[in-house]
């Protein structure tokens, strides 16, 4: 079976975040990139149902030149080749996104069986571009996933519900969105590093459409501020020490 995997290049979380002037979009110079969690077990699975019944895995993202990087990461764990479709770094709303992504799938080569994605990105969270994908393609989708398997041409998904847990089953071909958690994505080896350069990457230059949403600007959450009280210096802080704990009930 033929996978297609839907990756995006985004800012790693964890340091601290400033816009550019404009207040727009988020100052890149000095952030490091990678993609979502969710979209790391999406490759981790489709590799694995690979490995298991056979057939390739492609990684696509669309974003700048550099999206090739972080689809080199992936095929350092398995994957086969690899698609960029080149934009000028702009921001793209989740319908021009699926537009280029479907239209991508509609004239590769690949017959793709199984479009995965991950339950969203992990930067502007939209929930919309899978299931957006599904619905031009005029596939069946199923989202959320924390379990996936493919027999016999029919793909059982599972998703959490409540304490129970929600069951699919849909004929190939299909696209589905999975979550973190699906599996333990494995950390590429150095052996995978060095076969992944030789994997041909495929670059598409695609312009972006009217903007059928508009960004107004970004905003930075307030600062909690500090949240360290001095009580006092040496033996004198003790009963003010004390007297805390008697607060937050640790001594009565």
């Amino acid at each position: 079976m033929d996978i297609l995997v839907c990756v995006k290049r985004v800012p790693m979380s964890g340091g601290r975040f400033v816009l550019t002037e404009d207040g727009r979009d988020i100052e890149t110079k000095r952030l490091g990139f990678t993609i979502s969690p969710h979209e790391e077990c999406a490759v981790e699975e489709a590799v694995r149902l690979v490995e298991a019944n056979g057939g390739t895995v492609t990684v696509l993202a669309l974003g700048v030149s550099e999206s090739a990087e972080q689809i080199r990461e992936q095929m350092a764990i398995g994957a086969d080749r690899g698609i960029v479709l080149e934009t000028d770094g702009a921001e793209w709303d989740p319908q021009a996104t699926a537009d280029a992504i479907a239209s991508a799938v509609q004239r590769d080569e690949t017959f793709f069986d199984l479009v995965m994605f991950g339950n969203e990105s992990a930067d502007s969270s939209g929930y919309q571009v899978g299931i957006r994908v599904a619905h031009q393609l005029g596939l069946p989708v199923v989202a959320g996933l924390k379990s996936v398997s493919v027999t016999d041409g029919v793909v059982r998904a599972e998703r959490p519900a409540g304490t129970g847990k929600e069951v699919f089953e849909v004929p190939l071909p299909a696209v589905v969105t999975v979550r973190e958690g699906l599996n333990l994505p494995r950390y590429p080896s150095v052996p995978g590093r060095i076969r992944a350069k030789k994997k041909p990457i495929v670059v598409h230059e695609v312009s972006r459409p009217p903007a059928r949403l508009n960004k107004v600007r970004l905003e930075l959450p307030a600062d909690q501020g500090k949240r360290v009280e001095i009580l006092g210096h040496g033996v004198e802080a003790a009963p003010e020490v004390v007297g805390m704990f008697r607060k937050i009930g640790v001594i009565s």
